[in-house]
């Protein structure tokens, strides 16, 4: 409804890839068509009933914002008698680093159901809320697995700008957020051992990278600059070493790249509340990758 919410870039007033409303993104009806008759008019020409008003915009966790939605998206649902509910959509931020705060649903619900009983009292008709809240609920109930293949480094005397990288044997064809947008995720390395005393305390500042052929596969992504590549500081890893990479729960396996550079689609295990462990998808193999390729026909070429 005119507003827009969240993103990873240094800005979020203007354009962003994860700010999904106002006038720099695509999705939906502009707000401004309910209100000078364009909507309105094609609802009656087609003899329509709107049951449901739907909005969205963003991720954030500003209760004035959602308030201004809130009451915002309720004037739409003045324009028909017809419409029995509201779906505010999603966008409640999750806080997957340490730094980060998650929504606080009660702060930014108060306001919300204010507007709803207000509404419910003027119109004489109670709405359905609907929300969206499927990252808000899995984000952090998911993480990638990986091991370093590889530590190489571009560091020398000559060299003002090198880095120590550590390479995945996973990236973008399995968590693409940080290459799509520039998100930020929680990584940990583990000791190839999985013994807790081999753990060790030092560290040192590292790129992570991950395994495609791709300038673009990169894991540290810099704040606020997603086309940037970041530092960061992590225990000092060896080549074989385990690389956890946190919050990826959502927009993560469902958002893959997946068979880029041939790469098959990775399992996923299950760990249920006891501890058990369950593979829940098999790792691909090489033949289903290509399994739905054709033959070209004799004499294109």
């Amino acid at each position: 409804p005119g507003v827009g919410s969240g993103g990873f870039s240094s800005s979020t007033t203007g354009f962003s890839k994860t700010n999904v409303g106002g006038p720099s993104s695509s999705f939906g009806i502009w707000h401004e068509y309910l209100t000078d008759g364009t909507v309105p008019a094609i609802v009656e020409k087609y003899g329509l009933e709107p049951e449901r008003i739907h909005t969205h915009i963003g991720s954030g966790s500003d209760p004035a914002i959602w308030q201004s939605v809130a009451r915002k998206s309720l004037s739409f649902c003045e324009l028909w008698d017809t419409v029995t509910a509201l779906n505010l959509g999603g966008g409640y931020k999750v806080g997957r680093n340490p730094d980060e705060k998650t929504t606080d649903l009660g702060e930014i619900g108060a306001p919300v159901k204010d507007a709803f009983e207000e509404f419910a009292k003027e119109h004489g008709r109670e709405l359905t809320l609907e929300i969206e809240p499927g990252t808000y609920l899995v984000a952090n109930a998911g993480a990638l697995v990986s091991t370093i293949q590889d530590k190489v480094s571009t560091k020398s005397p000559t060299v003002d700008d090198g880095h120590i990288y550590l390479k995945m044997d996973a990236g973008m064809t399995d968590v693409l957020r940080p290459s799509l947008y520039g998100a930020i995720h929680p990584i940990t390395i583990l000791p190839a051992s999985g013994k807790s005393e081999d753990v060790g305390t030092s560290t040192e500042s590292v790129v992570v990278v991950g395994h495609c052929c791709e300038s673009g596969d990169l894991m540290t992504p810099k704040p606020g600059e997603p086309e940037s590549l970041d530092e960061r500081v992590l225990r000092t890893a060896d080549i074989g070493d385990i690389a956890v990479m946190d919050g990826s729960g959502a927009y993560c396996a469902g958002m893959s790249t997946k068979n880029y550079n041939s790469f098959p689609e990775a399992p996923e295990v299950l760990v249920d509340l006891e501890g058990g462990v369950h593979l829940i998808r098999k790792r691909q193999d090489l033949k289903q990758i290509y399994e739905n390729e054709c033959d070209v026909p004799s004499g294109v070429f």
